[in-house]
């Protein structure tokens, strides 16, 4: 009886014994009335015996029984381990974990994963969509924001019906495991299931690292592949451009101003610039993003960037006025003249893309404190509150947008500024129109410098 109950029926069964013992053997017979005192210290070192030899019988059965559910414990961690290291993907280790929690601890899991952004959703791949209430969405949450379970028997929204243990990580939480249990888990019973937490948790955690390393393999390979195919394309296409805009200039000015043909062939002339200025911006972008920009500092003065600027962009300032404001006292200034030339062009090209024909067109530079200021100011619509943050993003247009273009030219600005350790910003004025501000620092010239540089 000790091998397979506990002690208050070993306690009974050595009382018993004793007495049955004393009933039929310890004169006087068929009593339990004991005259001799020597009988009654042999019923007593019987009882005790018996007391004894039950007590460590059921030590040692219960220390069996411990090492044989150990035993199993280790086996099933084994067996689990063993079939997670063999999943391939989510949906595997899902089943290998489903399985495991369904036969060892007796109740049917679901998983409430993240979905890469630390956003929560049921896991629907091997099972119904399990549909939560608002209390236990919300306690699931509360799992995954604090590491800490839910639900019932916690704490914490202790009213719903499930308990949510969270997925621990050593790099990120895979989410949530929400199960229905009847009681508490013992101490032997929580250490095993943490155990088998763990290992379910690791292995989603590998999962989830393993798919965001093979996606950025992919969008790196896409960006590879698609930067290869945009400088192929764009230098290939340069050149028959420069073809046609040369031809159609030469035959321009061969023919008389008032000939039809003239007429088309300026058509012709002004669409291949168009098509020209197009693929020098993908080019610069395409410099911009393979940290091919080699910034040559040298002392320039502005008020001769400026006026290059004007004559490249004359066609298309004719129906404007562009007003340049640069102090007598402007100091030289040590830039790439290359790169803010083409910065400067594409802002004040921008602008004669909007602003109202006959507006003003603003070019503003002045020096302060070893900062260069240039300020670009138009009359046009302006941007959308809203849209001031993506202003200089590439590819970014302003809906309802009527001008072509694909998008790049402020994304250049920024991104040859920057490169001068610059800042540009933008912000709409009072009085209508966009004002956009460059930043650059810059030394201020030393005639001994200069000179020794000259040398």
């Amino acid at each position: 009886m000790a091998a397979f109950m506990g002690i208050g029926p070993v306690f009974v069964a050595a009382t018993l014994s004793a007495l049955v013992w004393n009933f039929f053997f310890i004169p006087p017979n068929l009593t339990f009335h004991i005259d001799k005192t020597e009988d009654i210290l042999m019923f007593g070192l019987f009882f005790i015996i018996a007391l004894v030899n039950g007590v460590l019988t059921s030590k040692v059965r219960r220390q069996e029984r411990l090492a044989r559910e150990r035993e199993e414990r280790t086996n099933a961690l084994f067996q689990l381990t063993r079939e997670l290291s063999k999943a391939s993907g989510i949906d595997e280790v899902l089943a290998v974990a489903i399985e495991g929690i369904k036969n060892h601890f007796r109740t049917d899991p679901f998983f409430i994963l993240q979905d890469g952004n630390n956003i929560l959703h049921s896991s629907g791949r091997l099972q119904k969509e399990k549909k939560l209430s608002k209390n236990e969405y919300s306690a699931a949450e509360w799992a995954f924001s604090n590491s800490q379970k839910a639900g019932k028997f916690t704490s914490n929204l202790p009213s719903v019906e499930y308990t949510f243990f969270p997925l621990p990580g050593t790099r990120l939480s895979p989410g949530v495991l929400a199960v229905k249990i009847d009681r508490l888990f013992s101490s032997d019973q929580k250490a095993f299931w943490d155990t088998f937490l763990t290992q379910i948790s690791n292995a989603l955690e590998r999962e989830f690292l393993g798919e965001l390393a093979q996606k950025a393999r992919f969008l790196a390979e896409s960006d590879r592949l698609y930067k290869t195919l945009f400088n192929s394309i764009s230098h290939e296409l340069r050149i028959p451009v420069a073809t046609i805009m040369g031809a159609s200039d030469s035959l321009l000015n061969s023919l008389h101003p008032e000939n039809v043909q003239s007429a088309l062939f300026n058509e012709i002339f002004t669409a291949s610039l168009r098509l020209n200025r197009l693929i020098e911006n993908l080019l610069n972008m395409s410099r911009l993003e393979s940290g091919q920009i080699s910034v040559r500092l040298d002392w320039y003065d502005m008020n001769d960037l400026a006026n290059k600027v004007a004559e490249d962009l004359k066609d298309e300032l004719k129906p404007y006025s562009l007003v340049v404001s640069i102090p007598d006292d402007m100091p030289l200034v040590k830039i790439d003249y290359g790169l803010l030339e083409q910065a400067l062009y594409n802002l004040i090209y921008n602008a004669t893309q909007y602003a109202p024909v006959a507006s003003e067109i603003d070019l503003c530079t002045r020096y302060n404190n070893g900062t260069m200021i240039i300020q670009v100011k138009d009359h046009g619509p302006g941007f959308p509150e809203a849209a001031l943050g993506s202003v200089f993003k590439k590819f970014f247009r302003v809906d309802g947008s009527k001008t072509g273009g694909l998008g790049l030219g402020l994304s250049i600005v920024k991104g040859f500024v920057e490169a001068h350790k610059g800042t540009v910003a933008v912000e709409n004025r009072e009085d209508g129109g966009s004002e956009f501000s460059i930043r650059i620092p810059t030394e201020n010239p030393d005639i001994n410098n200069l000179q020794l540089e000259n040398e």
